[in-house]
Parts: structure tokens; C-alpha cells; sequence
């Protein structure tokens, strides 16, 4: 619902020539109104003049884009590439172009309020994601210092002091750009101030090189992913090292830990590495997918200080031990996100994920358990689990080997969940050849019968039409659900996955060379 005002800002902004000329004489305390009304227009110019001439101290995108007493649609999921790059422009020239650089009065501009979301609803259908954010702000930043240093600016430009708060995503292609801006900040008018970093596809020495740039005291997000090779050495030497005060949200690449191959210095390490996230007295959201740490998990967690609200510990060989470890620490009343995939939980701690999930249920919002072994057998056992979790906004369970009938026995039940918003569920393995087995490898995931599969669907989702649960979304990714950022950089990881294979062989080739 818009309200007369907010009417009005549309109609005042959806001419850009005559919103351009006039913008001199609207109240300072209308610029937020008529970002959010451009915004929603796609009015790139106007959004540009707004930003480039902001009478305000702050620019939160977050908060000018989300829901308002004048527009109560959430627009920070759109991240357009047009709106978001006349935002940054006009940032850029608010330093250079204000004709009174001595009376500006903006101090922060906070950019992590973003939402990367798989829809967008935006007219130009091109997005500018956090990896592309993360570039241009960075040649922005250049691009000013460049100008400063050609044209003869009064002397209170150079006094201009604006802290850029970002979520920044490196990668080996913009690596050499981001290390360049963090290596000039303190000379920039636009101080970029990482609140958030993520490292992919980059060569550890370069990772440990740029962490240090920017400034490790603010960051409250790490994550460090596929190819960044981090072991648990190197995890040893960045915690002391470095030191990440105000650290809330930590996650590792696949196989940090593996305990298949410890030693007795191995042991000694972990112990360090669970002492060092100890002293990290904000951290809540910590992700181990695909680490190997069978009967160490109480070693590693054991010294936080603060109970954790999200545990990603999928396909990490956990066992029993680990499991009732889990669902007596004090963490299992706090966990609102667990993450528990890849294991064989109906077989091997049935008990102790009852507990668990009986801790967490009064906060417990988002639960994935994927190809867990759930069969129809264990259907009834899922449902008196999931029965107290009446907080429960998601739900994953891909890859488990269930028929049509047990789906629609379970659908039945979420009906009853009442804030349930998403549910991915698997393939009915009904719908699959009689000699398939489970866990579906990637070559046979598209060999079912299509035309069952959607016959089932819709009597699924009938299912929820049936009980007035239209809220809830229930979809089968097949190839597990939408990652932003990797559909961002998913070029640059396939480029590096072919180099990698060519060098493979390169290296094969050339032993078999010097055999023969």
C-alpha cells in the first residue's frame, strides 16, 4: 500500500528531467522518499542526482529500501544493476562534483544491506551482485584518488571522510583491484570499511595478504570457500596471527579438518584452533560442511564462549559421540539453523537428534537434511521430531530416498507448521528407475520419469491449497538450492576447474613419460 506521499514522490521522480532541475529545492528530509520511489522506477539518472547530492549524514540502502511508512514493500532484494550503479556513481561524484565540498555532511554509507536473492522482479533483468559491487566500488575509490590528484580541488575536499561500509567478495579476477583500494583507503575521501568477506578461487598467500587489509577488527563475516586451500595448519596460524574481536559469523572451505589422518601435534592444533574461536566472543554462525571430524566436534566447540544460533556440520562424518555431545551442550537451545546432511541419522542416532531438535525447538527456524537416509520407514519418527518445532520457516530434505505416498504423509503434516515458508524436498524415488541407489550420484540425478515427478508435485502443493497454505513455497532444486554467489563467479570457478584438470594431466602425462 503506498501512501499519498509516496504517490506523489513517483510522480515527482518519473519525469527525470524535470525531477533533475528541481531537486534543489526539496527538503532534506524528502531525499529518502524519493530514493526509494526511484529506485522502485529504475530511474537511473535521478537516483544518481539524489545520491550525489545527499543532504544527510547517513545512507543506509538497507534501511531506504526496506519497508517504510509510506511504501511498506521491501525492495533490498533487488539488487539492479542500474539503480545500484548510479547509487555508486553518484557517491563518487558527491566528492568530486559538490559545488560546496566544505559544508558535506555525509559521514557513512552502508552498502550490506543488499539482499542477493535468485528472482528478480527489477525491469532490466540485470543484477549487480556482491563480486560486481565489490569491483566497481573498488575502481570507484581509484578513480577518485586519480582525480584529486589532476584538477586543483579547494583544500576542505581533501578533508571529506566517508566510512563505505561493504560486504566484499574476492576472487582471483578482481584480487589485484580490492588490494590496490585497501592499500589507498587512508588517502581516499570514500574509506571502505569491510564489515563482511568472502575469498573463493584464490591462492592462499594472496588470501592471507588482503585479510590483513581490511582491517580484521570489523569484520563480523568470514568465509573462506572452495578454492582457497586452508587447512588446519594454516587456520593455526591465521587465528594467531590475526586477531577478529567482533567476529559473528565464521565459515571454512571443505576438509579444513580431517582427522582420518591426525597425529598427536594434529590433536594439540585443534585444540588451539577451538581455544583461539574461544576468545572470538561474538561468534554464533559457524559453517564445517565437508571437514571430517568424526568424534572431535566437542573438542572444537566446546570453548566458545557464546552459544551458537547457526551449525553447519553437513557431510562431516559425525558420530554418536558427537551427536550426544551436540544435543547436551548449550548450544542446542540456542541453534536457530542446523545443518545436519549427510548423515545417517535414522540408523545411527535417532535418540539423540529427537533430543537435539527438542533443545532447539522453541528457536529453531531453518532445518537441511539432506541426503540423510530418510526412508518411508522413518517418515512417522521425522514428523513426532519436527512436531514441537513451531518456529520452523524452512525445511530441506533433498536427496533421501522417499516414495510420492510418504511425501504426501509428511506434506500433510507441515500443513500443520505455522510460519513454514519454504520446503525443498526430493525427487519421490518412485519416480526413478527400480536400480537406483542412494546417494544419487550427479550423472543419474536427471534420470526420472519428469512428467510423474510434476503429476506428484501438484498434488503435493495441493496438498498445501488444501489447508489455505499457499504461503509456502515447495520446489525440488534439483542440483541444490540457489547460491548467489556462486552463480556469480561461476565462470571464473569453471575456467579454474579446467585449468586444474589440464595441469592434472599435464603432470600425468609427464610421469608417464619419464616410466617409459
Amino acid at each position: 500500500m503506498k501512501t499519498l506521499q509516496f504517490l506523489s514522490a513517483e510522480a515527482f521522480v518519473s519525469n527525470a528531467e524535470f525531477a533533475r532541475k528541481n531537486l534543489g529545492s526539496v527538503a532534506d528530509n524528502l531525499f529518502p522518499l524519493l530514493f526509494k520511489a526511484s529506485y522502485l522506477l529504475e530511474q537511473r539518472e535521478v537516483i544518481h542526482d539524489l545520491v550525489e547530492t545527499w543532504p544527510l549524514a547517513d545512507f543506509n540502502i538497507g534501511k531506504l529500501l526496506g519497508t517504510t511508512v509510506d511504501y511498506q514493500e521491501d525492495l533490498s532484494h533487488r539488487r539492479c544493476l542500474v539503480c545500484l550503479e548510479s547509487c555508486l556513481t553518484g557517491l563518487r561524484d558527491y566528492v568530486l562534483n559538490h559545488p560546496s565540498p566544505c559544508v558535506k555532511r555525509l559521514k557513512v554509507v552502508d552498502l550490506t544491506g543488499i539482499k542477493d536473492v535468485e528472482v528478480q522482479l527489477c525491469e532490466c533483468k540485470k543484477t549487480m551482485g556482491r563480486w560486481a559491487r565489490t569491483k566497481l566500488l573498488c575502481k570507484l575509490c581509484l578513480e577518485v584518488l586519480v582525480h584529486l590528484q589532476e584538477m586543483k580541488c579547494k583544500p576542505c575536499t581533501f578533508e571529506i571522510s566517508i566510512d563505505v561500509l561493504i560486504d566484499l567478495f574476492v576472487t582471483e579476477r578482481n584480487y589485484e583491484l580490492v588490494v590496490q583500494a585497501l592499500l589507498q583507503k587512508h588517502h581516499c575521501p570514500l574509506k571502505i570499511c569491510c564489515v563482511a568477506f568472502r575469498a573463493d578461487n584464490l591462492a592462499l598467500q594472496k588470501f592471507f595478504y588482503i585479510i590483513k587489509l581490511t582491517d580484521p577488527s570489523l569484520l563480523r563475516k568470514l568465509e573462506v570457500v572452495h578454492n582457497v586451500r586452508l587447512e588446519m595448519e594454516h587456520l593455526e596460524i591465521l587465528f594467531n596471527s590475526i586477531h577478529f574481536p567482533l567476529l559473528m559469523s565464521l565459515t571454512l572451505p571443505a576438509r579444513t579438518f580431517n582427522v582420518q589422518r591426525f597425529t598427536a601435534a594434529d590433536e594439540l592444533m585443534l585444540t588451539t584452533i577451538g581455544e583461539k574461536m574461544g576468545e572470538m566472543t561474538q561468534l554464533t554462525e559457524l559453517s564445517l560442511a565437508f571437514s571430517i571430524l568424526t568424534g572431535r566436534l566437542q573438542k572444537l566447540l566446546s570453548p566458545l564462549k557464546t552459544p551458537l544460533k547457526m551449525l553447519d556440520v553437513s557431510n562431516c562424518s559425525l558420530n554418536h559421540a558427537d551427536m550426544v555431545y551436540l544435543s547436551n551442550s548449550i548450544h542446542s537451545y540456542h541453534l536457530e539453523a542446523l545443518d545436519l546432511s549427510g548423515h545417517n541419522i535414522p540408523e545411527l542416532y535417532p535418540s539423540t537428534f529427537f533430543k537435539l531438535l527438542s533443545h532447539s525447538s522453541p528457536v529453531l527456524r531453518s532445518l537441511i537434511l539432506e541426503d540423510c537416509n530418510i526412508q518411508d520407514t522413518h517418515v512417522n519418527m521425522l514428523i513426532v521430531a519436527l512436531s514441537p518445532c513451531q518456529k520452523l520457516q524452512e525445511l530441506k530434505f533433498l536427496g533421501n530416498p522417499l516414495s510420492s505416498q510418504a511425501l504426501k504423509h509428511l506434506f500433510t503434516f507441515l500443513c500443520e507448521l505455522p510460519v513454514l515458508k519454504n520446503v525443498e524436498f526430493p525427487v519421490p524415488k518412485d519416480c526413478y528407475p527400480t536400480d537406483i541407489t542412494y546417494p544419487i550420484d550427479d550423472a543419474s540425478l536427471c534420470r526420472f520419469d519428469h512428467r510423474k515427478y510434476d503429476s506428484i508435485a501438484e498434488e503435493l502443493n495441493f496438498i498445501l491449497l488444501q489447508a489455505n497454505r499457499e504461503d509456502v513455497k515447495a520446489s525440488t532444486p534439483i542440483f541444490g538450492s540457489y547460491d548467489a554467489a556462486l552463480q556469480e563467479t561461476n565462470d571464473e570457478l569453471g575456467a579454474y576447474l579446467i585449468k586444474s584438470f589440464k595441469e592434472t594431466l599435464e603432470k600425468l602425462t609427464t610421469s608417464l613419460s619419464k616410466m617409459s
